[in-house]
C-alpha cells in the first residue's frame, strides 16, 4: 500500500478548485510550495539504477585494483537488495551471502546487522515460514534514495564540466536532475497477501494491460501472491464480466470496467460500490483526474478506481503542417481545411482518419460528433463548463439524436468521408492509428492509450512529430477531449474472506507508483495529477504535458458518452444508421429519425 502524502486530500482539493481557470502556471507555482521543503526532488528509478551501477563497478575497480582494500559486505549486500527490488527479483538469504564477496560466516554476521539495524525485511515463503525471502526495508530504500541523489550532485559537481565538453548530452551525472518532485518506486509489502491461488483478474487486451502483464513478476514480488491475467477484447470482456455477475461466487478478485459500463454493472450488482470493502481517503481521490474519477460514480458512490484514463485527442503530424503552412486547427471547419490541404491519394497520403466501422466503432465517433458540435447524446443539464451527470442514477432521461447539432454532426462525417482513407468504413480503433503510424494519414482521432503505436517506432514518420490538441469543435461549442479508458473493481459476489487481498492488491495496482511504471514500460495513460507531473513521465511523452494542460483547462469530459446502462445499446444503434449513412444507402434526416426512434424505444421507462 502507498504511503501517506503530507499534503491532506482536502487541501489539494481545495487548491485545484481555488486554482480552476487561473492557468497552468498557477497551479506549478502551489504544487511548488508543496515540495519546496525539501531542498532537491529524489532521482528516478531509473537514474538511480544508473547510480547503482556507476558504485558497483566503482566498488569492483577499487577492490581489484588496490590490493589493501576488501570487499564491503554491507554496501554488497545493500546494493544486492535494491536491484533485487528494482528488477522483481526474489532475493533469499544464501542469494543475498554470496552477494557479500566475504566468506560466509562474516556474511552471516554483517546480514545480521543489517536486520538489527531495520535495513531488511523478511517475508515468509512457505505456510512454516522455515524459507523466506528478503527485502529491503523501507528505511533501507529511503536511504539508498538520499545517497544517490548526493552521489548524483557530486558527480555532477566533479565531472559535469569534462563531461559537457565532451558533448556526452545522455551522461547521467551531467546534470539531468528536474526540479520537480519524482515518484518514489514501488515498495514490497512486509507481509504477502493472502490469497490463496494468487489474485485473479479479468482485464481489457490493451497495450497499457499488456504492460501490466509484462511487469506481472514484479508486482508479484511487491505483493506476495501470485497474479493471473486474463484477457480479452472490449465486447467479450463484458460478456465475461456480466457472465461472472451471475455465478455464485466470482472466478475473479477484479475486474476491468470500461467507463461507459459503470452505470449498467452499478444498476446490476456485477460491482461492490468501493465505500462497502475500504475506505476511500486510501486511494487519494484528489490525486486522480477530476473527469476520470467522476466518471467511476454512479449515484454519488464510486464503483472502481481509475486505472487508465485515457482522452481522445486529435492526433496531427506537425511536420506536415508546417511544411503546408497550416496552423493546428480548433475548429471542425479548420479540421475539413486542413484535411482537403493534406489529402493527396496519389501519392498514398489521406486527410484523415476516425472509427467508421460498422457498429460500436462508427457509433463511438458519432457520440464525440455530437459533442463535438455541443450535444450530449441525452438531454443531460446544462452546467457551467459543460452538462451534469451527477443525477444519472436518480432520474430519466430521453437520447437526442435528432436535433439540429445532431444534423450538423451528421454532415460533418459525410464531409470528412471525403478526405480518409478508402478503407474508413472498416476503419476502428486500431486501424486508425496504424494508419498514422505508418505515415499514410494526415491526422487522426486517437486515445492516447494507442500512442505507443508511433511514440515507440523510431521507424515510423509521425515519431516525434505529433502533436496533441483536444476535438476541434463546431460553432458555439467548447474543445473538449472526451475521456476514455478503464476503471479497476471488486466483483459484488467476490468471496468474502478474498476482499481484503483484492483492496490490497487493487490500492497497489492503481497507487502513483505503479502508474508511473506502466509509463516507464510503455503506456501512454494516467489516472493521476501527481504523475502527469512527475519529471521522468514528462521526458518520456509529451502526451502528458498536454493531457494535464487538458485536464487544468477542464476539457477533459466524460459526458459525451453518459455511463447509463442502455449506453451500448444506444452507441450500437448509431454505429449502424449513420454507417448506412455514409454508404449512402439513407440521408442524413433518415439516419438521425431513425436512430432517435430505436434509441426511444431502448429507453422506455418500462424497459430500464
Amino acid at each position: 500500500m502507498k504511503t501517506k502524502k503530507p499534503t491532506s486530500s482536502d487541501t489539494r482539493h481545495e487548491l485545484r478548485l481555488q486554482l480552476k481557470g487561473k492557468g497552468h502556471d498557477a497551479k506549478v507555482n502551489v504544487m511548488d510550495r508543496h515540495t519546496s521543503a525539501k531542498p532537491a526532488s529524489p532521482p528516478a528509478l531509473s537514474e538511480m539504477l544508473e547510480i547503482l551501477s556507476f558504485i558497483e563497478e566503482l566498488s569492483d575497480e577499487l577492490e581489484s585494483t588496490l590490493d589493501v582494500i576488501t570487499p564491503n559486505p554491507h554496501l554488497r549486500m545493500a546494493m544486492h537488495l535494491i536491484r533485487g527490488h528494482f528488477e522483481g527479483k526474489a532475493i533469499t538469504p544464501t542469494s543475498l551471502i554470496n552477494s557479500s564477496d566475504v566468506p560466509y560466516a562474516t556474511a552471516t554476521r554483517r546480514m545480521k546487522e543489517m536486520q538489527d539495524a531495520g535495513l531488511i525485511e523478511q517475508r515468509p515463503r512457505t505456510k512454516t515460514g522455515k524459507s523466506f525471502s528478503v527485502h529491503p526495508s523501507e528505511k533501507l530504500l529511503d536511504q539508498w534514495q538520499r545517497i544517490s541523489g548526493r552521489v548524483g550532485r557530486l558527480a555532477e559537481r566533479r565531472f559535469g564540466n569534462i563531461v559537457g565538453s565532451q558533448g556526452t548530452d545522455d551522461y547521467y551525472y551531467g546534470g539531468s536532475y528536474k526540479a520537480a518532485q519524482s515518484i518514489p518506486p514501488l515498495r514490497v509489502r512486509a507481509v504477502p497477501l493472502k490469497a490463496p491461488g494468487g489474485i485473479r483478474v479479468l482485464v481489457h487486451g490493451d497495450p497499457t494491460f499488456m504492460v501490466m502483464d509484462k511487469l506481472k513478476r514484479q508486482f508479484e514480488l511487491v505483493i506476495g501472491t501470485n497474479i493471473t491475467q486474463r484477457a480479452f477484447s472490449i465486447d467479450r470482456l463484458r460478456e465475461e464480466a456480466l457472465r461472472n455477475a451471475a455465478r455464485d461466487t466470482s472466478l475473479y478478485d477484479i475486474l476491468a470496467v470500461d467507463l461507459p459500463w459503470i452505470g449498467e454493472f452499478a444498476s446490476k450488482s456485477v460491482l461492490f460500490p468501493l465505500d462497502q470493502v475500504m475506505e476511500l481517503d486510501q486511494l487519494d481521490p484528489a490525486d486522480f483526474h477530476t473527469s476520470g474519477w467522476k466518471a467511476v460514480h454512479w449515484g454519488g458512490r464510486a464503483y472502481g478506481v481509475p486505472a487508465q484514463t485515457t482522452p481522445e485527442m486529435l492526433f496531427f503530424r506537425r511536420d506536415l503542417f508546417a511544411e503546408a503552412g497550416l496552423e493546428p486547427p480548433k475548429t471542425t471547419d479548420q479540421l475539413l481545411d486542413a484535411a482537403k490541404a493534406l489529402h493527396n491519394p496519389a501519392r498514398g497520403r489521406y486527410g484523415f482518419a476516425w472509427n467508421a466501422a460498422r457498429g460500436t466503432a462508427l457509433g463511438h465517433t458519432v457520440l464525440m460528433a455530437l459533442a463535438d458540435f455541443g450535444q450530449p447524446v441525452l438531454d443531460l443539464p446544462t452546467i457551467v463548463g459543460g452538462f451534469d451527470t451527477d443525477t444519472l442514477a436518480t432520474r430519466s432521461f430521453r437520447p437526442v439524436i435528432d436535433t439540429d447539432a445532431g444534423l450538423r454532426a451528421a454532415e460533418f462525417l459525410l464531409e470528412l468521408l471525403r478526405y480518409s482513407p478508402p478503407n474508413i468504413l472498416s476503419m476502428s480503433w486500431y486501424e486508425r492509428v496504424r494508419a498514422y503510424a505508418a505515415g499514410n494519414i494526415a491526422m487522426a482521432y486517437g486515445y492516447t492509450l494507442l500512442a505507443p503505436y508511433f511514440e515507440q517506432d523510431k521507424t515510423s514518420p509521425a515519431y516525434r512529430q505529433t502533436g496533441y490538441l483536444p476535438h476541434p469543435a463546431g460553432p458555439n461549442a467548447r474543445n473538449i477531449a472526451p475521456v476514455g479508458g478503464f476503471v479497476l473493481g471488486i466483483p459484488a459476489n467476490l468471496a468474502p474472506d478474498r476482499i481484503p487481498a483484492a483492496v490490497e492488491a487493487l490500492t497497489t495496482f492503481t497507487s502513483p507508483e505503479a502508474q508511473k511504471l506502466y509509463v516507464q514500460n510503455g503506456s501512454r495513460t494516467n489516472a493521476r495529477y501527481s504523475v502527469c507531473a512527475d519529471p521522468e513521465v514528462r521526458s518520456i511523452s509529451t502526451i502528458f504535458e498536454a493531457m494535464d494542460e487538458m485536464s487544468w483547462r477542464d476539457e477533459l469530459q466524460f459526458w459525451p458518452r453518459p455511463p447509463v446502462p442502455e449506453i451500448s445499446g444506444i452507441t450500437q444503434i448509431l454505429g449502424e444508421e449513420f454507417h448506412d449513412m455514409l454508404r449512402g444507402i439513407t440521408t442524413p434526416r433518415e439516419a438521425l429519425r431513425t436512430a432517435q426512434t430505436r434509441a426511444d424505444a431502448l429507453m422506455q421507462p418500462d424497459k430500464r
